[in-house]
């Protein structure tokens, strides 16, 4: 047994991610392993210790010591701190030097729109008065030049872009810039949220992979149907949650609209997201509940949607949302699987998903978000009882049995979703 690692019985009271073993086991020497498992071997520490220094892609994943039979994050080497010190740094300034960049030029692009839009409004005013045998005071044209742009389609969408690609981006590396700082540049703080990352990144995931599988053939059938990446029509029109239709009687559209998505933008953005929480949920809940959770809060979004929207809605939102709100309760309900810093970042998913959807209250589905987002919770909160075990909770039979059924379905509400947009 090496110096300062724990012995068995001390390994057992710590989650699987935080075990000397969650790692590969350690070459001869020094060397490192990048983000695809494979191997680079050092010939000192000093030449290992220069290659974390001019890391620039965040390439050196684990690394390996004499000291250590096994693999570890390179924040956990004490001889390495400094390094790790200065590229921590400086990745932390290129980000918020690329995100204050992007975050002024589409601040002068929004500021352009809306200068324009003003500008029309304003023209428009003379037409107006004349028309009308009346003459608009200052204060009525405010609130005519305001309520146009806040009813605008073209605004909310620009707002709502402005908001996901450039303020929340610099706002995270702010975030991160104030912890580089509060920290002095040591690593020691979050040794624990980069291993537990780390290691959540090497896990195998096939069946969020299958229902991201599933999801995209969707949405390459739409993209044939329509001859559309940007915007689709007919395909919704078909397959979509037609709420006249739906209540009319066609309810197997609450199972082919989460299949579908409104365009490249909106496919990319949930594809994203259904990596990372449904990878999450299959780490640590086990595979079954993956599609067990999705179907049952993108069912119970849609049905949501169809009692307080009017509008036609698409997307899997619903079904992720209902990842996030069982992440936020099982994490809770097992607060010893994950480090607590890790669990506030659901939360801040939350709140940013508030925020989007205050934002682009016109055409996003807040019903089903919320009503995603509770399914999930109460899900979690039914199914899974309180644990302060550090180990994740075991499949049983019927938990296999339910949640096959339930990937099932989502496969053959992708198939029909398909049929129905060829009809």
């Amino acid at each position: 047994m090496n110096v300062g690692e724990p012995d068995g019985n001390e390994e057992l009271e710590l989650p699987v991610w935080a075990r000397a073993d969650a790692f590969p086991e350690a070459g001869d020497g020094y060397g490192w392993i990048n983000r695809k498992g494979r191997r680079h071997a050092s010939a000192s520490e000093e030449e290992l210790a220069k290659t974390i220094r001019e890391d620039k892609d965040s390439a050196v994943d684990l690394v390996w010591t004499p000291e250590s039979d096994f693999c570890r994050v390179p924040e956990e080497v004490e001889a390495f701190e400094e390094p790790i010190s200065e590229v921590r740094k400086r990745w932390a300034t290129d980000d918020l030097a690329d995100a204050q960049h992007r975050l002024k030029w589409s601040g002068i692009g929004l500021a352009a729109l809306l200068g324009y839009m003003v500008f029309q409004i304003w023209n428009a005013f003379p037409g107006v008065e004349k028309a009308n045998g009346v003459s608009l005071i200052f204060q009525e044209k405010m609130t005519r030049i305001l309520t146009g742009l806040s009813s605008s389609t073209a605004v909310g969408i620009c707002l709502l872009a402005f908001l996901v690609f450039a303020f929340i981006p610099w706002y995270q590396a702010q975030k991160r810039m104030r912890e580089i700082r509060k920290s002095g540049g040591r690593p020691a703080p979050v040794i624990p949220l980069i291993r537990f990352e780390t290691w959540r990144d090497t896990q195998k995931a096939p069946v969020t992979w299958a229902i991201l599988g599933m999801i995209s053939l969707s949405f390459i059938a739409q993209v044939w149907f329509d001859k559309s990446i940007v915007g689709f029509h007919g395909s919704i029109q078909n397959a979509g949650l037609v709420k006249g239709a739906y209540k009319e009687g066609q309810y197997w559209r609450l199972f082919t609209a989460p299949m579908l998505h409104g365009g490249i933008v909106h496919f990319v953005m949930n594809g994203l997201a259904l990596l990372y929480l449904g990878k999450r949920v299959e780490v640590f809940a086990r595979w079954p509940h993956v599609p067990m959770v999705f179907l049952f809060s993108a069912l119970v979004g849609g049905e949501a949607s169809a009692r307080l929207m009017g509008a036609t809605s698409v997307g899997a939102s619903g079904g992720l949302m209902g990842w996030l709100g069982f992440l936020l309760v099982f994490e809770t309900l097992h607060v010893k699987l994950v480090p607590r810093s890790s669990r506030r970042r659901l939360i801040g998913g939350v709140v940013m998903t508030a925020l989007i959807g205050l934002v682009g209250y016109r055409f996003i589905d807040n019903a089903a978000h919320f009503g995603g987002l509770l399914a999930g919770m109460a899900y979690a909160g039914i199914v899974f009882p309180r644990s302060s075990s550090v180990s994740r909770p075991r499949m049983n039979l019927t938990d296999r049995i339910i949640g096959t059924g339930s990937l099932v379905a989502i496969a053959i509400s992708g198939i029909l979703a398909i049929l129905q947009m060829a009809d």
